[in-house]
C-alpha cells in the first residue's frame, strides 16, 4: 500500500468519527418546548364585574285579617290579577257557643226585665210629653199678660224656665226609651243564641278588598276557618316594579356608584339594560362554597325604562346575571392573563423572539377577567406564552403551537 492510500484511508476514518459525532451531539441536543402563544393586540377593552343577583319587587301588600273573625273560603290563587277595591276575601263574625238551661233561663229573665224596663221609660216618656204641653201652654198665656202689662216680667222667666226643664225632661225621657230598646235587642239575642234560633239575627260580612292594581304573589290561607286578628291571607305585588338584587363582594362594590350601567344577562333571552341604583351602606357576612367568611354587600340594580319585564316573562325571585361595566375604552393594548406570573415581587411573561422564550418585566393596568391591560414593557404584535409550564425558562427553545 503506498503512501497516498493510506492518507487517503486515514482521511476516510477521520471524515467518518466526525460524522459519528456530529450525530451523536444532534441526537442528545434537547428538543424545543411546546408552548401555547397569543399575541398582544389592540383593541377595545371593558373592565367589567360580573356576579349573580335575584330579581324582587320593590314594594309588596301583605293582606291580613283586620278583626277575628270566620274566614270564608279564598277563591284567588296565585298569579292571579287583581284590581284596586276588588273583594280579595269575606269575613263573618265569629260564632257564639250556645248557652246550657241556666243560662237561658237567666237569658229570658233579662228579656222580660229589660221590656219591663221599656214599658217604663214609654210612659215616662208619655208623663213628660204631657208636662211639656202643659209648659209650653202656660209659657204662652203668661207671655200674652205680659204683653198687657198684667204680670211682671219676673213671673213671665218663671214660666220660660219651667217649659225649657220640661222640655230637657222630654229629650231625656226619650232617651232612656231609646235605651231600652236596645237592651230588649241585646236580650233577644243573647236568648237567640241560647235557644239555637240563629236566623232572625243579622250577621253582616266584612269584605276585605284589594289596595292595589297587581298580582297575588302568595296565599296563605285558602279554606274556610277561624282566624285571629292581623293573620295573613295574600300578599300581594306590581310586577312592573321589579328590581335585581346583587350581592357583590365588598373589595367589588367599592368601585360602584349610582347611575353605573349595567348588563343583565343570563335570564333567558337577550341581553338587558339596567343601571345601578343603591348601594347599601351596611354589609354582612356570607360563607362561601368552600368555607370561607365572605364580606357582601347589596347591591340594588333597576332596568332600563324601555324594559318591560312582566311582558318578558319575569317574575319575583328570578335568578340573572349582572354585569357591572366599571370602566371602557375602544383602543387598549392588552394581552391575556393567563400569560402573566410573578417573579421577584414583579409582572413577568415571556416572549417568543427567534424561537427561544425571553422573559420580560411588564406593567399591568386593568383586568377584566381573561384579559388584562398592558401600560408598558410589550408592543403590539408580540407573541407572549400563554400558561406557561415549568419547562419554559428564559432562553429555552420553543415549539408555538400551530
Amino acid at each position: 500500500m503506498t503512501s497516498r492510500q493510506r492518507w487517503t484511508r486515514r482521511l476516510l476514518w477521520i471524515a467518518l468519527g466526525l460524522t459519528l459525532v456530529m450525530a451523536l451531539v444532534w441526537a442528545l441536543r434537547p428538543t424545543p418546548v411546546p408552548v401555547s402563544v397569543a399575541q398582544v393586540i389592540v383593541g377595545p377593552f371593558v373592565d367589567s364585574i360580573t356576579e349573580e343577583g335575584r330579581t324582587r319587587l320593590r314594594d309588596t301588600w301583605n293582606v291580613s285579617v283586620p278583626i277575628a273573625g270566620y274566614l270564608q273560603r279564598v277563591l284567588l290563587e296565585v298569579g292571579d290579577e287583581v284590581e284596586r277595591g276588588e273583594v280579595l276575601f269575606r269575613l263573618e263574625p265569629s260564632p257564639a257557643p250556645a248557652l246550657d238551661s241556666r243560662s237561658r233561663q237567666q237569658a229570658e229573665d233579662a228579656l222580660q226585665a229589660a221590656e219591663a224596663r221599656l214599658e217604663a221609660a214609654r210612659a215616662n216618656l208619655e208623663t213628660a210629653r204631657a208636662e211639656q204641653r202643659f209648659a209650653e201652654a202656660e209659657y204662652e198665656r203668661y207671655r200674652q199678660l205680659h204683653q198687657r202689662n198684667l204680670v211682671s216680667t219676673t213671673e213671665l222667666e218663671q214660666r220660660q224656665s219651667q217649659r225649657d226643664r220640661q222640655r230637657a225632661l222630654e229629650r231625656a225621657a226619650a232617651s232612656s226609651v231609646e235605651a231600652a230598646s236596645f237592651e230588649v235587642e241585646s236580650a233577644r239575642a243573647v236568648l237567640a243564641v241560647a235557644s239555637g234560633q240563629r236566623g232572625d239575627i243579622e250577621h253582616p260580612e266584612l269584605e276585605v278588598r284589594a289596595p292595589i292594581d297587581g298580582v297575588v304573589l302568595g296565599r296563605y290561607r285558602c279554606c274556610e276557618g277561624s282566624v285571629a286578628a292581623g293573620e295573613p291571607i295574600l300578599e300581594l305585588g306590581r310586577l312592573d316594579d321589579l328590581e335585581i338584587q346583587v350581592d357583590l363582594l365588598s373589595m367589588d362594590a367599592v368601585h360602584l356608584r349610582p347611575g353605573m350601567t349595567v348588563r343583565i344577562t343570563g335570564w333567558g333571552g337577550e341581553p338587558l339594560a339596567g343601571r345601578v341604583r343603591r348601594i347599601e351602606p351596611a354589609g354582612f357576612t356570607r360563607i362561601s362554597a368552600l368555607g370561607v367568611d365572605e364580606q357582601r354587600v347589596p347591591v340594588i340594580v333597576d332596568f332600563d325604562e324601555a324594559v318591560e319585564p312582566a311582558a318578558l316573562g319575569l317574575g319575583s325571585g328570578f335568578r340573572v346575571d349582572v354585569e357591572f361595566l366599571v370602566w371602557q375604552a375602544e383602543e387598549i393594548l392588552q394581552l391575556p392573563t393567563s400569560a402573566l406570573f410573578r417573579a421577584t415581587g414583579q409582572w413577568t411573561v415571556f416572549v417568543v423572539a427567534d424561537g427561544h422564550a425571553v422573559s420580560r418585566r411588564v406593567e399591568v393596568g386593568r383586568r377584566s377577567g381573561l384579559v388584562t391591560q398592558v401600560v408598558g414593557g410589550l408592543e403590539q404584535g408580540e407573541r407572549v406564552i400563554v400558561h406557561p409550564g415549568e419547562r419554559v425558562a428564559d432562553g429555552v427553545r420553543v415549539s408555538p403551537d400551530p
